[in-house]
């Protein structure tokens, strides 16, 4: 993936990962766990839409500083970990009709490429598997923010935010699907900060 950013956050990163006589090579980046959410929205019998929280994410991709090339993306998320705000509600997303967690304990997203559409937007085209069923997904893409941290770790960070919808029937998610109870489409929004690794 190509993200265009800004001169100045391009040469803060270019400056802070590599002598100015080298040339730029793939930095790693991790997600920091605790400021990173992930969180969904999908229609309930069309009255309104349920929320729901991953908390258990982690991740981490290569980023070139210089080249503003993307790749070896790469984010796992527990399935266990799904939080609808109600009790009884949670364990049946964790059962068969839904995420079926005993059997599929991971989703998982992978990447090695996207295209930018300005300096601080793009998209990030990889597969999403989900109760083992892989398949093609699209994040679009926001830089928030590009520069060190200012305190605490004082790495280098990314400020992202995302976005994706997924139809759940074609990963054979299809409970409450034909009847209505249970939209088809879910809507997904991230927003995380990746850390500069080395």
């Amino acid at each position: 993936m190509r993200l265009q950013f800004p001169t100045s956050a391009l040469a803060a990163m270019t400056l802070a990962t590599v002598p100015v006589t080298a040339h730029a090579e793939m930095a790693r980046y991790e997600l920091d766990a605790s400021h990173t959410a992930i969180f969904f929205t999908v229609e309930h019998i069309g009255y309104a839409k349920t929320l729901g929280i991953f908390p258990g994410v982690e991740g981490s991709f290569d980023y070139d500083a210089e080249t503003n090339e993307l790749g070896e993306v790469s984010v796992t998320i527990a399935a266990t970990s799904v939080d609808t705000f109600h009790e009884g509600r949670n364990e049946h997303v964790r059962e068969a009709d839904f995420l079926d967690v005993s059997n599929h304990p991971e989703i998982t997203f992978t990447a090695n490429g996207g295209s930018a559409s300005s300096d601080t937007e793009g998209t990030v085209e990889g597969e999403l598997t989900i109760l083992g069923e892989t398949r093609p997904v699209t994040l679009d893409v926001t830089l928030n923010k590009a520069a060190e941290y200012p305190f605490g770790h004082k790495r280098f960070t990314l400020g992202l935010s995302m976005q994706t919808s997924i139809q759940r029937s074609e990963f054979g998610m299809t409970y409450g699907v034909e009847n209505g109870l249970v939209g088809d489409t879910v809507d997904i929004m991230i927003e995380t900060e990746a850390m500069r690794m080395d």
